[in-house]
């Protein structure tokens, strides 16, 4: 268990440093800022739709080490899946830190975000790897509420 939490600590320091998902996305079709005011950290995601289907995305902002890698880690987990396949994933990330998931047959669909499965010994961590799950997740539910006239347009 050891040599794979270095492998998933050398991860998380590789997105947190040079993530080629940072980056403005040209022509997205939604936009959410997700900010965590514990530590600062602020993210802007960024999604392109084809039909039902995550073509891209990206982010910007800045946070610690722990928010921007599970950001980038993210993004490459979500991309090209379907938004009820993201939606899934997503809820299963946050169980997993939540330690609400602890199957590992479960976990197999998180990818690489398994990295993030020990942060709930951390709890000041938490926070940071969960902002842009959240966020995600705020912007997918928005879209889903777009014409049935319950969007708050004062966000």
């Amino acid at each position: 268990m050891e040599d794979l939490n270095n492998v998933y600590n050398e991860l998380i320091m590789e997105h947190s440093m040079n993530s080629y998902n940072k980056k403005k996305l040209e022509n997205a079709d939604f936009s959410e800022i997700g900010h965590n005011p514990n530590c600062g950290d602020e993210i802007t995601l960024e999604l392109k739709l084809n039909g039902d289907i995550i073509e891209d995305m990206a982010f910007s902002g800045h946070g610690c080490a722990i928010s921007q890698a599970s950001t980038s880690i993210m993004i490459d987990t979500l991309k090209g899946k379907t938004i009820e396949e993201a939606k899934d994933i997503i809820n299963t990330f946050i169980e997993m830190v939540k330690r609400e998931i602890t199957d590992d047959e479960q976990l197999k669909k998180l990818e690489d975000a398994i990295a993030f499965k020990n942060i709930s010994n951390m709890p000041a961590r938490v926070k940071c790897a969960l902002l842009a799950w959240h966020t995600i997740e705020d912007m997918l539910n928005k879209k889903d509420n777009v014409g049935k006239g319950s969007i708050d347009s004062c966000h």
